[in-house]
């Protein structure tokens, strides 16, 4: 396996905007935008829903078609987007820095630390869905691996995948063998009762130190049980599919348009078939508790990632064919600020949907909060260029370059060469 080169003694300065890779920035965009789809049922309704729609009653009419289009068409295909370019985006910095004679372990692993603090930060005192520090920690294990082949980091990647949809089957064929509390435990969160459902919508619409306990015990399982359990395993391995897949350039929109063309229907036909099936499974068994929690969710796992690489191989061609050009341009500002514009979705929907803002928490149908994610997206797809135009970085890149490189970065543009490029 390949390994780093010993490095040089020069500087190490922040990516100019000519440095980028467009098409990674335009994917990004579509990836952060795409995610809040999917956050939006975790700001907004009721925690249980966002697992099992039909926890407060079945879906009817318009609510069942949208969560229908929710799951097939965003639930996880935008987080496997988000952690596939992440994972290029390690071997990106590494070869620009080797490329100038420079190390970056260090500096890597500053970034990674900042980013673990603000997670932490962002899962405690925002929002308890907080993915940031799931990311610190898996970019910091496949860090490790960045020299690797393609290939092996493709095999290693699907075998972490399989480790973690593994854990998940055989926890689910455990169900039956589990003794009575443990199951009352778990129904309780998948159906939980009316008494439970009151409790968390007064906690939510009142106060931030009403909401704090909620929130701390929510943050606390995202950032330890569901590491292990199935974040390390998912996230770790799309890291590395996404070293491979930058590795062989085809993040770059260097390919032919007969591969992305090719990969883009296969992709789509296979995944949006698999995620289907998983549709149909789910309702067959009436969203029982004993399939559907660990066992049901296995085929949207894996078909997931072949609607992710579809999406990905449509937004290649759009870079290379100059497609949505107003869209595309906007997009790629978007995904240049993506921690930025992550984080904006979270002070926004917590001030309209808690109570230390407009407490719409759990009053808002399905068809109201994609409302709300459109107005979100329009605003970020106009604000983001405007921001970019001005200055070199968003807010919160603009930190946490600060603090990984040590030294205060000018975040004002001051000359034509600190545009961004133009996408293609």
């Amino acid at each position: 396996m390949d390994q780093e080169q010993p490095p040089a003694a020069l500087p190490v300065t922040p990516v100019s905007g000519q440095e980028r890779i467009v098409a990674l920035d335009v994917l990004r965009g579509f990836a952060v935008l795409g995610i809040l789809m999917v956050n939006i049922q975790s700001f907004g309704l009721v925690d249980a829903l966002y697992m099992n729609p039909t926890a407060l009653g079945p879906l009817e009419g318009s609510e069942y078609w949208l969560w229908w289009f929710t799951y097939v068409l965003f639930d996880s295909k935008f987080m496997t987007i988000f952690s596939l370019l992440f994972g290029a985006g390690i071997v990106l910095m590494w070869e620009r820095m080797a490329a100038r004679g420079k190390s970056n372990t260090w500096l890597h692993y500053r970034r990674m630390g900042v980013l673990a603090i603000m997670g932490l930060a962002h899962g405690q005192l925002l929002w308890y869905g907080d993915i940031l520090f799931l990311y610190s920690i898996c970019g910091s294990i496949v860090f490790l691996m960045r020299g690797w082949r393609p290939g092996w980091l493709l095999i290693v990647g699907i075998l972490l995948l399989s480790m973690g949809s593994g854990i998940s089957v055989l926890t689910g064929l455990s169900v039956p063998f589990w003794d009575e509390e443990q199951k009352a435990e778990m129904l309780q969160d998948w159906s939980p009762t009316p008494e439970v459902v009151d409790a968390e919508l007064a906690a939510f619409r009142g106060g931030w130190l009403d909401q704090q306990p909620y929130r701390s015990e929510g943050a606390l399982f995202m950032h330890t049980f569901l590491i292990g359990f199935w974040g390390i395993w998912r996230a770790g391995g799309l890291m590395l599919i996404g070293m491979a897949l930058y590795k062989w350039q085809v993040f770059s929109a260097a390919k032919t348009n007969a591969f992305y063309w090719r990969q883009l229907i296969l992709c789509l036909a296979l995944g949006w078939g698999i995620v289907c099936w998983g549709v149909w499974s789910l309702e067959a068994r009436q969203w029982s508790f004993d399939y559907a929690f660990f066992l049901g969710t296995q085929l949207n796992y894996w078909g997931s990632v072949a609607v992710s690489l579809g999406y990905v191989s449509f937004w290649m061609l759009a870079c290379r064919e100059q497609w949505l050009g107003w869209l595309r341009q906007s997009l790629a500002s978007v995904g240049q600020m993506a921690l930025t514009n992550y984080l904006t979705h979270t002070v926004v929907c917590t001030t309209l949907f808690y109570g230390h803002g407009f407490g719409w928490y759990g009053h808002l149908s399905r068809v109201q909060l994609l409302l709300v994610v459109l107005v979100i997206w329009l605003a970020q797809l106009l604000i983001s260029p405007w921001w970019l135009a001005r200055f070199r970085f968003g807010p919160a890149e603009w930190i946490w370059r600060c603090l990984s490189y040590g030294k205060l970065h000018p975040i004002r543009r001051s000359a034509p060469s600190d545009t961004p490029a133009n996408v293609t």
